[in-house]
């Protein structure tokens, strides 16, 4: 064993992939869990643990991995994370726990994340559930959104022993862990299922179909149904599209509709009656994971799939294995080049995209090097589909029916980032219902925080 180097993971075959909504990745099997926990040196101060948004105690459910305690393992986690079958497969490991891994710096990190899945697959398969809270305490709380950070803030909650009701908006639970990642990333009738039902085992109560601000307000909820306090993970569901000449034509979605649609409403299996126009030619406009997600939805619907992005594959947002698995399913990458202009035909319908090359200046504030155009360098690509990719911000619709709710120029309701506290008492936000798009992980933290500030402040009522 060279313990310098991962243990490899096994991956579906890229050709056999790239036509099946199957997951890519098949995760490790026992002995090769143990032999990857080997790996890790246990740290006496573990910087890892800080890398990590909820603070899992890693260096401890690693060690009973290595020992070959996969119960123990899980009980470790469940104390931090509801959803590590989640987090395992799409939380950006190699910005976070891993890139501080004592491990990686002369070698290869321990693969924290693969581990986590491994644990959470095992106990998935071997029905393992988590304990429920011993007493309550009666105090209702309602949780708006059932994506990652409500999932957390409720289940937290609920081991405080609070009486917990999430309010969603879709027919479905789960939020962007359903209408966002595809199959192929993320299995939904068994990952994500299961653990919204581990979340439901905890006592809480989900009501879908309810849409905050028509349904019914959190003025309502509060003053007329008894919630002493109220979370807001409402996500970030609007998309942003660029301005140019011909979006509004036929064949042009949002990343959001386009991946909605095949992932909730599984337009992409032929036995649902909810069909999504299949495109043969398609431009993703875009560089960060749900681009990637798109693009290799696209393709495995049988089109022949381009990613345009105006910055180079360095600047590239989207996570580097996600850039990797498209590019070994065939996704075709337009670096260095910004759409101008989708072209339209007689019945207004897309047949093809004008670009512009570019070149990259100095940064700009985000740091990143902005992107310049290059002087008469034009082009155009024949295309019957575009999906604009350029990122969300939160739907208005719950601040503009709440009373005292302050948000800011983005509409991003303004939040504590320590307690998730809002300017409205007794409601709290977190996860891109305040920070704007980001990643499952983190507003997974906003939501712990949220559930820890909810509890101070009901404490103290």
């Amino acid at each position: 064993m060279d313990v310098l180097k991962k243990v490899p993971v096994r991956e579906q075959d890229p050709k056999v992939r790239a036509t099946n909504f199957d997951e890519v990745c098949l995760g490790y099997n026992i002995e090769e869990a143990k032999e990857e926990a080997s790996r890790c040196i246990n740290c006496k101060n573990p910087k890892c643990v800080g890398g990590c948004p909820v603070s899992i105690d890693i260096p401890g459910f690693i060690k009973e991995v290595k020992d070959g305690n996969i119960e123990e393992a899980a009980k470790i986690i469940s104390q931090y994370s509801a959803l590590p079958a989640v987090c395992g497969r799409v939380c950006p490991q190699e910005t976070q726990c891993e890139q501080r891994c004592i491990r990686g710096i002369k070698g290869e990190p321990v693969s924290i994340g693969k581990l986590e899945r491994f644990v959470a697959d095992w106990s998935r398969e071997n029905n393992i559930k988590p304990e429920q809270p011993k007493e309550t305490n009666g105090k209702k709380v309602a949780v708006i959104g059932s994506g990652p950070a409500g999932l957390t803030c409720a289940g937290d909650l609920a081991k405080l022993g609070y009486d917990v009701t999430i309010f969603e908006a879709l027919h479905e639970p789960g939020g962007v862990l359903v209408y966002g990642i595809p199959e192929f990333r993320l299995p939904k009738d068994t990952v994500v299922k299961t653990e919204i039902d581990n979340v439901k085992a905890l006592g809480v109560k989900i009501e879908t179909n309810v849409v905050i601000g028509k349904s019914t307000t959190i003025d309502e909820l509060m003053e007329e149904e008894g919630f002493q306090a109220v979370f807001v993970g409402s996500g970030a569901g609007l998309p942003k599209f660029m301005g140019i000449p011909g979006e509004n034509a036929n064949g042009v979605f949002s990343a959001n509709e386009y991946l909605t649609r095949n992932n909730l409403m599984k337009a992409f299996d032929e036995s649902y009656d909810t069909p999504i126009a299949r495109g043969k030619k398609v431009a993703v406009v875009g560089g960060g994971n749900v681009a990637m997600d798109a693009a290799r939805t696209a393709l495995r619907l049988g089109a022949e799939v381009y990613v345009i992005y105006r910055r180079s594959e360095a600047e590239l947002p989207a996570r580097v294995e996600e850039v990797h698995h498209a590019k070994e399913e065939g996704v075709i990458f337009k670096l260095l080049t910004n759409p101008t202009e989708i072209l339209v035909d007689e019945k207004g319908w897309v047949k093809g995209i004008k670009c512009i090359e570019m070149e990259l200046g100095e940064p700009d504030a985000s740091g990143r090097r902005k992107p310049i155009e290059k002087p008469n360098s034009e082009f155009e690509i024949e295309l019957d589909t575009v999906i604009m990719s350029l990122g969300t911000r939160p739907n208005p619709l719950i601040s503009s029916t709440t009373s005292g709710l302050d948000t800011d120029k983005r509409r991003c309701i303004i939040a504590s980032e320590e307690t998730g506290q809002t300017s409205k008492e007794g409601v709290f936000a977190g996860g891109d219902a305040v920070t704007g798009a980001a990643t499952v992980i983190l507003a997974m933290g906003a939501g712990k925080a949220a559930a820890k500030g909810i509890h101070e402040y009901l404490c103290n009522k």
